[in-house]
């Protein structure tokens, strides 16, 4: 008896030797949680017959250190959670290892090649939840979208001084070919617009004191060299109170229309809220139009709240994704599969696959960063020890029998 009860302390011991070497060969793998073999005694009839590995648990729990990585589409949680993926047979898998790619297929997939995930948003209903599953990059061009205002901001001096010159007025317009002189104007703004079908054009402003004491600045618009549409946007007054502060035009716009070659209408509203008429240097603090020209896909990125955004040549972005995470009742029974994941059964109790980033039960993710594994070597490396001398203690039990029953056989 005592020599089954010593073999099966060393057959429990190899399955232990099993979780720790594991433990020890993967405490470089990102998003892996350490094992831990859990012995049982065993009996029959109330007779000890030794022992072996009744459980075996991982500390899931337990998240590993925060590697730093400086790439784009790395992503920790910070908190609970797991990344969900499918795999080529449609079965769903979770992971802690946030690296993520696009395939030739255009799909958000992750390390191995799986595809993650989350909601498809539809960029143009941006209160949208999206459709849950797959995420694929939309990677055509993106269209133009026509300018409909700018938005200026500036300080309009007060030191200026009447140009000497006068500006050409809307008997005899500037064209392209002969724009008007610098000694008509105190400064130059410049901005591109875009039309419907994307073609760029500019639009510019002269700032010109009209008086040397008076507190207002004549505005003349030009756009692509010719002077705005209608006659009123050509030159606008501007009109600063005592304060310095703009009192006219009263919703401090000044509205441009024109119809470009083979495009559609445009009406464009010049806005100058906050413009200022102080003493001092002049200065620009915004000039910026809104619409865009088309653009080509040029890359991805993605946020702490996992929300995935497609990059174009236009310097414009939009929302394509979203990045869920599944939260698990028992995540202490999940399973654990190739490529650092695990595999859910009836054990995990309620999933949750539908919680966003940062939402509540969900931690965020730390963009640029991987999370290490949990293992503690030096537990591991005493643990290893200690199966060592385990394994020495059965062994000289099952020796010493064999010298018992040597001694008894020589003894008949």
């Amino acid at each position: 008896m005592s020599f089954n009860i010593a073999l099966s302390g060393i057959q429990a011991i190899n399955e232990q030797l099993n979780s720790i070497s594991n433990n020890i060969a993967n405490a470089g793998t990102y998003g892996y949680k350490a094992q831990r073999a859990n012995f049982s005694a065993m009996y029959a009839g109330g007779t000890p017959t030794g022992t072996q590995i009744g459980s075996v648990t991982q500390n899931i729990a337990l998240t590993g250190g925060v590697l730093n990585t400086g790439r784009a589409l790395d992503a920790a949680i910070n908190g609970k959670g797991f990344f969900v993926s499918k795999t080529a047979s449609g079965e769903e898998v979770y992971s802690r290892v946030g690296i993520f790619n696009k395939d030739g297929a255009d799909y958000l997939v992750d390390s191995a090649g799986r595809r993650v995930q989350g909601a498809q948003l539809d960029p143009s209903q941006p209160d949208s939840e999206g459709i849950k599953g797959d995420i694929k990059i939309p990677t055509g061009q993106i269209a133009p979208k026509a300018s409909t205002s700018i938005d200026f901001e500036a300080n309009l001096s007060s030191d200026w001084k009447m140009p000497a010159a006068a500006f050409p007025d809307a008997a005899t317009p500037p064209t392209p070919a002969t724009p008007p002189a610098s000694d008509t104007y105190n400064m130059q703004k410049v901005t591109v617009v875009y039309d419907s079908k994307g073609v760029s054009h500019t639009v510019t402003q002269y700032f010109r004191r009209p008086d040397d004491t008076g507190s207002t600045v004549d505005v003349y618009t030009l756009v692509d060299g010719v002077p705005a549409q209608p006659a009123a946007a050509y030159q606008t007054t501007l009109t600063f109170g005592l304060d310095g502060k703009l009192t006219t035009p009263a919703d401090a716009n000044n509205t441009i229309t024109w119809t470009p070659d083979g495009a559609s209408p445009m009406t464009i509203k010049v806005d100058y809220t906050d413009t200022t008429f102080y003493a001092g240097e002049a200065s620009t603090s915004t000039n910026v139009a809104d619409g865009y020209t088309t653009g080509a896909y040029v890359g991805l990125e993605v946020g702490s709240d996992g929300v995935v955004v497609a990059k174009y040549s236009n310097n414009q972005k939009q929302a394509v994704g979203q990045i869920l995470l599944a939260t698990f009742a028992n995540e202490d029974a999940l399973t654990p599969v190739n490529d650092t994941s695990w595999s859910a059964s009836a054990d995990v109790g309620t999933i949750n696959k539908d919680n966003k980033p940062g939402s509540t039960g969900a931690g965020e993710l730390s963009m640029g960063m991987l999370e290490g594994s949990n293992v503690d070597i030096t537990s591991e490396l005493v643990n290893l020890m200690g199966s060592q001398r385990n394994y020495q203690a059965n062994s000289k039990v099952i020796t010493t029998e064999n010298q018992m029953l040597q001694s008894l056989m020589q003894a008949l």
